[in-house]
């Protein structure tokens, strides 16, 4: 560790839905994660235990709660236990947040699944949470404790700087996304666009008409996540319907469902560049996908954390 640390040990906690991740963060802070053992009972039953003494530490515990359940569980688990040994802190360092899309009552009878997830971080002993390109800004408002909300943008706009595009457009995939294109543009001294879109049901996506000039110029369409790449792909046909040139996609979360990786590898786009915010397995990837890591970018977070400074400066 360098000079930016405070006194207090840390110690970084990792479930089993991203250990490259976690081995990625570590070797960043300099250290190795801390001895876990995370087994199940013939049941299926989770059976979670720290095998290092983390008294008065600083507990980072990471894990992404994409699916399987489990990985909720494992999560919560690992946050109790270090509670009970003592932990000084505890701070859930989520890649990626789940159910972080059930946000909102928006029909009848219908559970808040983000706020329930929020209810039981905290009362599983979380005293601070650290996520990346959560879903929606208000989430942050779910929790009673602090929360930092980091962003994968500098890693996508430092990559794509790199490539030296020019005449650059950057094309929001819906209304939604509107703000978070913008600042693409604007980091990426680029044009904008909109894509006018309607959805009938869930993980259905229309596209209805492009609002901006993309004719003759390559697009970048960045998104928090990919799903089942509905949105992205009907998109990117849109596009080049309109006269763009190359079409470069990014997000920060690959979830990858269904028949996402039919749909990228069959829509007109040259690039598809995500994090490793959630660990895909090797059948997911396809020759135009380019994976990013967010480890140096969460290392850095959880420093600042430790060292009880601002991590502000991480958001340029």
């Amino acid at each position: 560790m360098d000079g930016q640390t405070s006194s207090r040990g840390f110690k970084i906690l990792s479930g089993t839905s991203n250990q490259p991740l976690v081995e990625e963060i570590a070797r960043h802070l300099g250290t190795e994660s801390c001895k876990v053992t995370c087994s199940r009972f013939a049941d299926g039953e989770i059976f979670v235990r720290i095998d290092e003494n983390i008294r008065g530490a600083d507990v980072f515990v990471v894990q992404s709660t994409n699916p399987p359940a489990e990985n909720v569980l494992e999560m919560l688990l690992l946050i109790d236990a270090a509670r009970r040994a003592s932990a000084a802190r505890i701070t859930a360092v989520l890649p990626y947040f789940g159910y972080a899309r059930q946000d909102r009552k928006d029909q009848p009878r219908v559970a808040i699944g983000a706020k329930l997830m929020a209810n039981m971080i905290e009362k599983a002993g979380a005293d601070r949470v650290l996520g990346l390109d959560l879903h929606a800004h208000q989430l942050q408002g779910f929790f009673d404790v602090p929360v930092d909300h980091l962003y994968a943008a500098p890693v996508f706009t430092n990559y794509f700087r790199r490539k030296g595009l020019s005449n650059l457009c950057v094309v929001a995939p819906d209304v939604g996304s509107a703000k978070m294109a913008r600042g693409f543009a604007k980091r990426l001294d680029a044009t904008f666009a909109i894509v006018d879109k309607r959805r009938p049901k869930a993980n259905v996506a229309e596209v209805v008409n492009v609002v901006g000039d993309v004719e003759g110029r390559d697009c970048l369409i960045p998104d928090d996540m990919i799903d089942t790449a509905g949105t992205v792909s009907e998109a990117a046909r849109a596009l080049k319907a309109l006269g763009a040139n190359d079409i470069y996609v990014c997000a920060t979360h690959a979830l990858f469902s269904g028949p996402a990786v039919e749909r990228l590898r069959n829509a007109p786009i040259a690039e598809v560049v995500v994090t490793d915010s959630i660990n895909l397995p090797s059948d997911r990837h396809f020759p135009s996908l380019r994976v990013l890591s967010v480890g140096e970018l969460l290392a850095k977070a959880i420093r600042f954390t430790n060292a009880d400074q601002s991590v502000s400066v991480l958001f340029e």
